[in-house]
């Protein structure tokens, strides 16, 4: 349900070596972040509008650059919680990794993220209550303590959209196609708000509607399929774009049209064998097509974009930096 003018998906092995993620999780703010430039100007990927009515964006990672936040209040939360409870067991410290985020965390609710990480340690705490203070150990607790802190960086340092996906949202509309944000976080909102790119979505699904939807998170589709259905479209007409694995999954498990993967950690392969149609480093890397053999908007011949030349990421830079 895309026209892939041409692809060439990252082939370089995903890192072996378990890093702590505050070092290796750094790589999300820098990759394709404010020059709009393609990584590699033949791996393009174009949203054909006689095929697409909607394209649904998951939020953390791929609109704002979130991920990294979620990703440092996530280390912050397990490196504490994994000494404290060394020391007090008498057990052997193992730090909270990149590869532990990446399987256990990454786009994931937050209560369902601290169950299956403290599954793959063998460690098991009360559920608790939503209301549980920070401090209580329980499942709640945690993760009252990781949205604690999220909220901190959040009211302090603001937050950026990616002048990439700023872009390629633009031409979406301007194409006629809709558009949807999906994220398991309560403060999708606030996040949105602070990233001043609100008025880019006529949809938002955020944890706080899964939650009274009683939705279950992801690999579940239940988000992307309400999302689809609050834009009335078929998911076989809608794309959606992730760059989580569990995200990925729920887009393939819905049966929508075409999931395009966003590989900020490089994971390529992963996203691949987790569902992607295509994976590609940054948005710039995909285009819109009014009709069939029109050449992808913002971009000039030879199936080359703008953001190539330099010449669009000037001008999200600018906007992005005006906002």
């Amino acid at each position: 349900m895309f026209e892939r003018i041409v692809l060439a998906v990252d082939g370089s092995e995903p890192a072996q070596r378990a890093v702590p993620v505050a070092a290796d999780i750094a790589c999300l703010s820098r990759r394709g972040e404010a020059t709009g430039r393609s990584m590699g100007t033949e791996r393009q990927v174009v949203i054909r509008t006689d095929r697409i009515d909607a394209v649904i964006f998951d939020m953390d990672g791929v609109v704002t650059d979130t991920a990294r936040v979620h990703a440092d209040a996530w280390a912050r939360l397990f490196e504490r919680f994994l000494r404290d409870r060394a020391t007090t067991t008498g057990g052997t410290f193992r730090p909270f990794t990149v590869d532990d985020y990446r399987w256990s965390i990454d786009g994931k609710p937050r209560y369902d993220a601290v169950r299956s990480f403290l599954a793959t340690r063998g460690i098991t705490l009360p559920e608790g209550e939503a209301s549980d203070p920070p401090d209580r150990q329980t499942v709640r607790g945690l993760g009252n303590r990781k949205a604690g802190y999220f909220l901190e960086h959040l009211r302090e340092h603001g937050i950026a959209a990616f002048p990439t996906t700023v872009g390629l949202l633009e031409e979406l509309r301007a194409a006629g196609i809709r558009t949807a944000v999906v994220s398991a976080s309560r403060h999708l909102d606030e996040v949105l708000a602070t990233g001043h790119v609100e008025y880019l979505f006529d949809v938002r699904v955020g944890g706080t509607e899964t939650d009274r939807l009683g939705l279950a998170g992801k690999p579940n589709p239940g988000a992307f399929l309400e999302a689809a259905r609050r834009l009335r479209v078929r998911p076989r007409r809608a794309a959606v774009v992730e760059d989580a694995l569990a995200g990925v999954e729920a887009g393939r498990r819905g049966g929508f049209a075409l999931v395009i993967g966003v590989d900020r950690l490089d994971h390529s392969a992963e996203l691949l064998a987790a569902g992607a149609g295509v994976v590609v480093r940054d948005l710039v890397e995909v285009g819109v097509a009014t009709e069939p053999g029109t050449p992808p908007a913002g971009s000039r011949g030879g199936g080359r974009r703008e953001g190539a030349t330099g010449t669009r990421a000037e001008r999200l830079g600018a906007r992005v930096r005006g906002l």
